[in-house]
């Protein structure tokens, strides 16, 4: 990868940074409190729920931003954790914290549903 394109996708990220950041902010919206009425009570917190569903993926998303930028400055970027092969940047433009190429990425995915996180085996070479 040039430093062209890994200055394009330093920025993405750090735009894509700034985002998760502000969705952060949004802790005020978890309110807790005690209505006179049940389906009131059970509507905020139904509310109270979505947010800090949405503040967990929020704070995901960020961690996976910042891994990406670390990659960056690491000079690790684009390369497959799994195959040590070049993330095609298709994948990288959708997917710009992407640790694994699709190939790897799916294998260690049936994995995981299969329950054999433990070992990661990169995909073999057709």
């Amino acid at each position: 990868m040039d430093k062209k394109q890994l200055k394009q996708y330093e920025s993405l990220l750090q735009g894509l940074r700034r985002d998760a950041l502000n969705d952060l902010r949004r802790r005020e919206d978890i309110h807790i409190q005690r209505e006179a009425d049940a389906l009131d009570e059970l509507q905020n917190a139904t509310h109270r729920d979505l947010v800090v569903a949405d503040l967990n993926r929020s704070n995901q998303k960020l961690r996976l931003i910042e891994a990406a930028l670390l990659r960056i400055s690491d000079g690790a970027y684009g390369e497959c954790e799994g195959c040590e092969e070049p993330i095609p940047p298709k994948r990288l433009t959708a997917l710009p914290w992407a640790v694994r190429c699709v190939a790897c990425q799916e294998l260690q995915d049936a994995q995981r549903a299969a329950g054999e996180e433990e070992e990661y085996y990169a995909p073999q070479a057709a």
